[in-house]
Order: structure tokens, then C-alpha cells, then sequence
């Protein structure tokens, strides 16, 4: 129908409509926001400093030693930091966590690997 709409990512129907936010696929029945229109869930890949895919839940190590603003000691190399959740952050902090010692924090999946 109108060019500019994307297809269906469920059954690639090629006459959907916007309805407010959503994406409706009249055909199957399919609602998914733009931003999900890639079919992957609205889900984005986030990996780690070594090519592994993290998930909400894991447990990663820090690779290198980190400068922590306000600590006279960062976080260094080996720390392992449980229960990671993956977040939308600023400047490429992709990881929200709660480090022993330092607290709550957000890190950069680059300077992590999957424990």
C-alpha cells in the first residue's frame, strides 16, 4: 500500500497500517513499534569484549582495570559482577550493575567478557 510502512516482520505482508504508535499487520495480526520492525523482538544484540552475546542475568568479567570518579582505587581487571542487566545507557554504557564495594554503576560491554 503506501511505501514508506514497512513490512510485516512476522508474515512480511506488505499492507500494514499505523495505528497511534503500534505497526498492524491486518493479515496475521502482527503489532510491533517501528523501532521493532526488524522482526528481532525489539531486541538488540549487545556483545561482549570477545564476540560473546550478553543477556539480561549474566554474569561477566571486568577485562581491564577501570578509573571509578570519587574512588581512590578502581575496579580492576578480574572483577566479576553478577546479575547484569542490559540497558539503553549514555555514552555506550550498555550494562547496568551492582558492583561489591563500588555500588551501583553502568559499564561498557567492551571492557567486559562472558564469565
Amino acid at each position: 500500500m503506501n511505501e514508506n510502512l514497512p513490512p510485516c516482520p512476522r508474515c512480511s505482508s506488505e499492507y500494514t497500517y499505523a495505528m497511534d504508535a503500534l505497526m498492524v499487520c491486518p493479515e496475521c495480526g502482527n503489532e510491533w513499534t517501528p523501532a521493532e520492525g526488524d522482526g528481532s523482538g525489539g531486541e538488540r544484540v549487545v556483545k561482549d569484549a570477545v564476540g560473546n552475546v550478553l543477556s539480561d542475568g549474566d554474569t561477566v568479567t571486568v577485562v581491564k582495570a577501570l578509573k571509578v570518579k570519587g574512588s581512590p582505587s578502581g575496579i580492576k581487571a578480574g572483577t566479576k559482577v553478577r546479575n547484569i542487566r542490559l540497558v539503553d545507557g549514555v555514552d555506550g554504557h550498555d550494562i547496568d550493575c551492582r558492583i561489591d564495594g563500588f555500588g551501583p554503576m553502568q559499564l561498557k560491554s567492551s571492557v567486559v567478557k562472558k564469565a
